[in-house]
């Protein structure tokens, strides 16, 4: 794309002009070069299989740590939280659950 000079009479205006048909061209190639997104259904069962792996860490933690606000906070993000939400929000809703659950695995080590 080799962008053209244009001065303007009178002016003393150098405008530069790109050829738009290239620019375009350029777009397309450059588009196809992307990795596609998996499908839904494959990004769906990811998302599930992390929630029942986040289960499983909450379920597993010890009595003192199911006393903790944080725990039931953790049961609602991987339940209701995750039912409720588009599929890109329950990725963000994972995340937060591991966190919170990082946080309750640190917190029952000290007591």
């Amino acid at each position: 794309m080799n962008p053209v000079n244009v001065l303007r009479p009178g002016a003393g205006l150098l405008l530069k002009l790109t050829d738009m048909a290239q620019q375009k061209k350029n777009k397309t190639e450059n588009a196809g070069a992307r990795s596609p997104l998996p499908s839904f259904r494959k990004r769906y069962d990811e998302a599930e299989a992390n929630r029942e792996k986040l289960i499983a860490r909450l379920s597993n933690l010890s009595t003192v740590a199911a006393q903790h606000p944080g725990y039931r906070r953790a049961q609602k993000l991987l339940n209701d939280a995750f039912r409720q939400n588009s599929l890109t929000q329950r990725v963000a809703i994972l995340q937060a659950a591991a966190w919170l659950i990082d946080v309750l695995e640190q917190v029952t080590l000290s007591i």
